[in-house]
């Protein structure tokens, strides 16, 4: 975290300009940058290792003119955006952290694209299931009951739910593991699913309706086969809570975000993502998530990608700053 003091009175309200520093690839991903023309290659150079470096050249930028906004701006690395972070970085700012009581609005940057405006939070909650039982041989102890079936039960059903289209919201089986040998009933087994939604009340819809559906395959697999050895039993765990969430459009930040694209020739793209900005909005913090100004792709991917041509990289990084000048000045 960095403040950058405005004209204000010392210890006043503060503008939070976040960037997250983690990416979702494993330790010892090789990060070697390739440069091909004025593309740069590398996994998460563009979400979200630009925006920390706009981040910077703002900072620099300031200072070297020696600007003084009305308000103080809290430049901020976070972690725990991607993955199952949970949002950590920026849940520990705004409700613990020596600033939590003096936050008045906040910015995340993320991605590149210079005309999106994410003002919709996204919620999601994320379980990991374990189903448990006996085991036993594959062969001697067949007609035994099998947490695979549950597991397998419980996906089957969960993909026969409808959702509605508005307000969008989802479901995924996702990561799943377990079992000791191809010729062993497993004693354990695991899935970790993630459900979405824009809409907090679907969200609650989804979640209660899955964890039904978790009980209801462990009662039929205990029904079907032997439970002589003992029964199913299945642990579901939350290991993943982002609130929804939603800053208007006719919120002062919104409009100034969307007046300073205009102002710079483009269109601004309104959105609804899960984002840093989902854990403001929860708490009634206006918020927003825009772009670092350039452009890019292949994000989460090995060969992800950012253009740095000079003339419309500054054209969009200059976008932001205007955004973070203009919400610092107001009152």
């Amino acid at each position: 975290m960095g403040l950058y003091r405005g004209s204000g009175p010392a210890g006043g309200p503060v503008l939070v300009l976040a960037a997250h520093l983690d990416t979702v690839f494993p330790e010892g991903t090789p990060l070697k940058v390739r440069r091909d023309g004025t593309r740069l290659y590398a996994p998460g150079i563009g979400d979200d290792t630009r925006s920390l470096a706009v981040l910077l050249a703002y900072a620099r930028a300031m200072k070297d003119k020696n600007v003084r906004p009305r308000t103080d701006i809290l430049f901020v690395g976070n972690v725990g955006e991607e993955g199952p972070g949970d949002l950590r970085g920026v849940r520990y700012l705004l409700t613990k952290g020596k600033y939590k009581d003096r936050v008045k609005a906040f910015v995340s940057m993320d991605g590149t694209d210079p005309e999106r405006v994410v003002n919709g939070g996204v919620g999601s909650r994320r379980y990991r299931v374990s189903y448990k039982g006996p085991g036993g041989h594959s062969y001697g102890a067949f007609g035994l009951v099998n947490p695979m079936v549950a597991m397998g039960q419980t996906v089957t059903e969960l993909y026969k739910i409808p959702v509605p289209a508005s307000p969008k919201t989802t479901y995924a089986a996702s990561v799943t593991g377990g079992g000791t040998s191809v010729n062993s009933i497993p004693n354990e087994v695991f899935m970790e699913f993630d459900f979405r939604s824009e809409s907090p009340a679907e969200l609650t819809k989804i979640e209660q309706r899955f964890l039904s559906i978790v009980q209801d395959s462990v009662n039929a697999e205990n029904n079907a086969r032997a439970v002589r050895e003992g029964k199913i039993v299945a642990e579901t765990k939350l290991i993943g809570d982002r609130p929804a969430g939603m800053t208007a459009q006719s919120a002062a930040i919104t409009q100034i975000a969307a007046a300073a694209i205009r102002a710079k020739g483009m269109t601004p793209q309104l959105s609804a993502s899960s984002t840093d900005s989902n854990l403001p909005m929860s708490l009634s913090v206006p918020a927003i998530t825009i772009g670092s100004g350039g452009s890019g792709g292949r994000a989460h991917a090995l060969d992800e990608w950012i253009d740095v041509e000079k003339a419309q990289s500054v054209k969009g990084m200059s976008t932001g700053l205007l955004m973070l000048l203009t919400l610092a000045d107001m009152p």
